[in-house]
């Protein structure tokens, strides 16, 4: 199984996981972490850890972080490095991408490919509209 960590700084992975229940519906294997303003590297790497321990060895992890390079990121990045075979890690998540990683996880995709396509997912939820644009607003 592909296991989901959502982090953030502040409350954001918090309310962006439970915002994704509302479209898909509750998950297994979603974490959702928040790092707080008070807390460092070594904090993060902690919280990281006491998750990852109650991971089965052969389920994959996938760290979605708010932003590329920020803590949370850096945090992840060093267990990434250690076991890329294993884990992997993007910035910048936004709620399609997240949504997304849920059908994604089931598809029995090779993780590398799982990453590729939600980068370009987080990239396809970002535009604008204009004025008679043909949409679909049945959200």
């Amino acid at each position: 199984m592909l296991r989901l960590i959502v982090s953030s700084h502040g409350k954001l992975a918090v309310e962006l996981v439970e915002s994704s229940y509302m479209i898909f519906g509750r998950q297994d294997g979603v974490s959702a972490l928040e790092f707080d303003l008070d807390e460092d590297l070594n904090d993060i790497r902690e919280k990281y850890r006491t998750v990852l321990a109650g991971v089965p060895e052969d389920d994959q992890v996938l760290f979605m972080c708010d932003l590329f390079g920020g803590s949370p990121f850096n945090g992840a990045k060093a267990l990434v490095d250690e076991n890329p075979e294993r884990y992997g890690l993007i910035g910048g998540v936004n709620l399609a991408m997240l949504v997304e990683s849920y059908v994604l996880r089931q598809s029995g995709r090779p993780l590398g490919e799982v990453v590729s396509i939600l980068e370009e997912t987080g990239r396809y939820g970002i535009r604008h509209y204009e004025a008679g644009d043909d949409i679909d607003d049945g959200c």
